[in-house]
């Protein structure tokens, strides 16, 4: 199969904080090891918001963009089969994952743990070089050698876009899971109703664990997390203080306090306060912090000695957790889960600024740019 493929793609590069430009660059030539990819959409994270507002990473200008997916139209001829071992040809649609450096030690003596690899490349967070298209904000994108990929041709678009979140959230509870703690029996809490949250109830869902209680400061999410598997949530702005809502928490968890807790918000006083939810005895997972947002107090005797947690940091997700996210989001649809209601807004990439806006201000859970 032939594509028609044009000499240039427009990309939106951030050329500095809050400001795109839309930009035109010439598509350069495929090697036997690359592909190109025309993108169709891609999800905009919450690390995109970040860049946007201050460029904390320091990449400006960049062409950003990481939760997309698109379609094959020029293959090298050394690949014909995807991470996972499924065979791939121009015109299957795929979505890609990180790209160890392959020799530093986590690569070497932890290939399962790849995410800890220090050189760990991502589409969407390289800074701009000759090739130019190097994110899924804009019409092509190049795919470099040895890169982690997968075929998931068949899957809606919006249905690709959740694909990288639903791993981060897998490779969470899949950390959780390392403390024996999650059982049918645990009752939870879930700190942080964004995307991520949102996706780890789920994922609990399907696990079969439903004492799920949703913690956030925004009703409509709250409604979504009751959605996604939430049997009870806690709104934290109706308190006049967190020991308020603490109270509750805990009587609504036998009087004991959670069995696990899930801490998905960027916010370090929201990470203070997470490790008061939890029992004696009970496990915490922090996910919530993907760039540096500040420090907070905790009290090593009560929150963690006294209490003997047991707790899991989560660091983005590794290749071995894509094919689980791909099999989780067909039991969610097999048990009911909304997942689609998780899209709910779509911008072209002309309009990419405003995206990010609506991104940044809370007004969405995912936020999509689909590329025409």
């Amino acid at each position: 199969m032939a594509f028609d493929i044009p000499q240039t793609s427009k990309a939106a590069v951030l050329v500095a904080p809050g400001k795109f430009e839309i930009r035109e660059f010439p598509i350069p030539p495929v090697g036997d090891d690359e592909m190109l990819v025309k993108v169709e959409g891609c999800g905009v994270c919450g690390t995109d918001g970040h860049e946007y507002k201050r460029d904390p990473f320091g990449l400006c200008p960049v062409v950003l963009g990481h939760e997309g997916s698109g379609m094959i139209v020029k293959l090298g001829k050394n690949i014909t089969r995807d991470s996972a071992g499924l065979p791939v040809k121009e015109g299957d649609r795929i979505v890609t994952c990180v790209i160890p450096c392959g020799h530093c030690s986590a690569c070497m003596n932890t290939p399962a743990r790849t995410n800890l690899c220090n050189s760990c490349g991502v589409y969407g967070l390289f800074p701009d070089d000759d090739t130019h298209l190097n994110g899924y904000y804009a019409e092509y994108l190049k795919i470099r050698p040895n890169s982690t990929f997968f075929n998931v041709t068949g899957l809606t678009l919006d249905q690709r876009m959740l694909i990288e979140p639903a791993a981060v959230a897998i490779h969470a509870v899949e950390r959780a899971k390392t403390t024996n703690l999650l059982n049918f029996n645990t009752k939870v809490v879930v700190q942080g109703c964004g995307p991520i949250g949102l996706m780890v109830m789920a994922v609990l869902r399907t696990l079969g664990i439903d004492r799920i209680i949703a913690v956030d400061g925004n009703d409509n999410r709250l409604a979504l997390a009751k959605e996604m598997g939430a049997s009870e949530v806690f709104n934290f702005t109706k308190f006049a203080k967190f020991d308020d809502m603490l109270k509750e928490i805990v009587a609504a968890t036998d009087d004991l306090g959670a069995g696990f807790v899930f801490q998905c918000t960027g916010v370090p006083a929201a990470a203070s306060n997470a490790w008061k939810m939890v029992r004696r005895g009970g496990g915490l997972c922090e996910v919530g912090f993907f760039l540096p947002m500040g420090t907070c107090s905790i009290d090593p005797h009560y929150d963690i000695c006294n209490k003997e947690i047991t707790a899991v940091g989560s660091w983005v997700y590794s290749p071995q957790d894509y094919p689980i996210a791909f099999a989780f989001l067909r039991r969610a649809a097999g048990i009911g889960l909304p997942m689609e209601k998780l899209v709910t807004h779509h911008f072209p990439l002309e309009k990419i600024g405003e995206a990010l806006e609506t991104n940044v201000q809370m007004k969405g859970i995912k936020v999509a740019v689909v590329v025409e």
